[in-house]
């Protein structure tokens, strides 16, 4: 069996408060091969927070430890901030919820693109605008040369977010954190880019992690899911045995999703005490 992608054992990321520390991720473990994995759960679950701290991003006040927090092999514990800038991007991308909040608002998204690719290699500048226009096309952009001249005001939200998909996939990372990708978009717009993600992590080999709370589209995108709720795994299971899941906090989940043949009159609220007594 190959060595795991990505090793977390026992992380918790702590924030103080008035009344005290408060431990908004509890205790998560999991590892990650060159596959699709989802996180679900509700707003606040701790799922956005476990993803930024891989890449180191959860910031004083807030507290990061764990066991073991390792990508292929490199101990990202230990690593400086030096250290991690020359892994963010290259070796580990991240697409936030919003490109709106994570573009540059005076800069052309061809020049936001050549800079994520020039921050990790010196090359030619020849060579790095045909690779932004081609980066624009794998993102199904028809119009690369135009669209690189544009600022993020003068695109759409479904554009934004491929032009947001081809700045961190163009240093080819190995591992892509894809945090809430879809979930400004309407429906055919969100079914394109998912196209795309997949299109690519599969072409290049990558491993994935896709945070979300729609646990329809996570079932029938990903190859395994995992279940977090008030900053702990409660359930893991293969994407395609999700309906089949056993906890009671990811029954409720379950119950609480609308059905196009919908009967009830009112839909199922999660009753709290089901699980925290399980």
């Amino acid at each position: 069996m190959m060595n795991p992608l990505l090793e977390i054992e026992n992380l918790r990321i702590t924030f103080p408060t008035a009344r005290g520390d408060i431990d908004v991720v509890r205790g998560v473990s999991f590892t990650l091969g060159r596959e699709r994995l989802g996180i679900v759960g509700e707003s606040g679950s701790g799922k956005s927070m476990t993803g930024r701290s891989i890449l180191k991003l959860v910031r004083a006040p807030g507290r990061v430890t764990a066991d073991k927090l390792a990508f292929d092999g490199i101990d990202l514990h230990a690593r400086s901030e030096k250290e991690m800038r020359a892994i963010r991007g290259a070796r580990i991308s991240m697409v936030m919820q919003d490109p709106k909040f994570s573009l540059n608002p005076v800069m052309t998204i061809g020049e936001q693109i050549a800079e994520a690719l020039l921050t990790h290699k010196r090359l030619p500048r020849r060579e790095v605008k045909d690779r932004v226009h081609a980066m624009l096309e794998s993102v199904r952009i028809t119009d690369p040369e135009r669209v690189a001249r544009l600022y993020p005001h003068e695109v759409s939200g479904g554009m934004g977010q491929r032009v947001m998909i081809a700045m961190m996939l163009i240093p080819e990372p190995d591992l892509l954190i894809a945090d809430e990708p879809t979930s400004a978009l309407d429906v055919s717009v969100q079914a394109q880019v998912l196209d795309i993600i997949d299109e690519l992590v599969r072409r290049k080999g990558m491993g994935l992690i896709f945070i979300s709370h729609d646990l329809n589209l996570v079932s029938s995108y990903c190859d395994r899911i995992l279940v977090m709720n008030s900053g702990e795994v409660v359930e893991e299971c293969t994407a395609g045995e999700l309906m089949k899941a056993t906890h009671p906090y990811t029954r409720g989940l379950i119950a609480s999703i609308p059905r196009l043949d919908e009967t009830r009159d009112e839909l199922p609220v999660l009753d709290r005490n089901a699980w925290s007594k399980a």
